[in-house]
């Protein structure tokens, strides 16, 4: 992580690339044909990825259509959360030039994440239920 003015500069470029993103996604209208899908293994297999639905679900979350989020993806709530709640807390460990080092629970958060993912995503392909 970068600490100082160039830190501050980095945190600031985020989060205004984060909103940008934001507006991206609250314009952007998803072709219905899935032969226009970014997920190569959705491509290539024919089978959606644990992260399929997740770009939909957030241009609903953007749009403050939470509803269509979790039916696009149930977890795409608590990820933005996770991803806002990421920015802020290096905006605070910035603001109070705490040494610049990764927190130990930052890789168990990522091992739970994935393993949720990937629960969610066999029980999803299991039921039929998965978008598309």
């Amino acid at each position: 992580m970068v600490s100082g003015k160039r830190g501050a500069a980095v945190w600031i470029l985020a989060g205004l690339l984060g909103l940008a993103g934001l507006g991206a996604l609250r314009a952007w209208q998803p072709p219905a044909d899935s032969a226009f899908s970014v997920c190569l293994l959705r491509r290539v297999l024919a089978i959606p990825c644990p992260g399929c639905g997740l770009t939909r679900a957030f241009g609903h979350l953007a749009r403050g259509e939470w509803r269509e989020a979790v039916a696009d993806h149930p977890l795409a709530p608590l990820l933005a959360l996770e991803l806002g709640l990421a920015w802020l807390i290096w905006g605070a460990v910035l603001a109070a030039r705490l040494p610049a080092r990764q927190p130990r629970w930052l890789g168990d958060l990522l091992i739970a994440n994935a393993g949720l993912l990937c629960a969610l995503w066999l029980g999803r392909l299991a039921t039929g239920s998965l978008p598309w």
